[in-house]
């Protein structure tokens, strides 16, 4: 469990990662949401958790796209967090929202909709 202090860093880093990357030009990247970060306690290293709106082959390009665009996002981190040292970003899909969304659809075809009741 993260201290209160590495849960600030961390969502700092989110923030700033999730407006820059949204700024970014590279036609690779399309629908992506950063949902979460988890930075070393050293804070060498953020391992940057996103999803991607569209299929695998889209979710690979955003991921090449943002690996590429690594270094400016770190740039930025420097620039507006003023941390001891800025992280290394490395850059994951992360499955959750696409799991939630499949479970919503289950819980959908098995539980009648209230409009279904009357």
């Amino acid at each position: 469990m993260p201290s209160a202090r590495m849960r600030r860093v961390n969502e700092a880093v989110r923030e700033v990662v999730s407006v820059r990357t949204a700024e970014l030009k590279d036609p690779r990247i399309g629908f992506v949401t950063v949902t979460s970060v988890d930075t070393s306690p050293d804070l060498r290293h953020a391992r940057v958790y996103v999803s991607v709106l569209g299929d695998e082959a889209e979710r690979e390009l955003a991921l090449e796209g943002l690996n590429s665009s690594r270094g400016f996002l770190q740039a930025k981190l420097n620039e507006e967090l003023h941390l001891k040292r800025t992280p290394t970003l490395a850059f994951e899909y992360d499955p959750s929202v696409e799991h939630g969304m499949r479970m919503s659809e289950l819980i959908d075809e098995v539980a009648p909709s209230p409009d279904e009741e009357r």
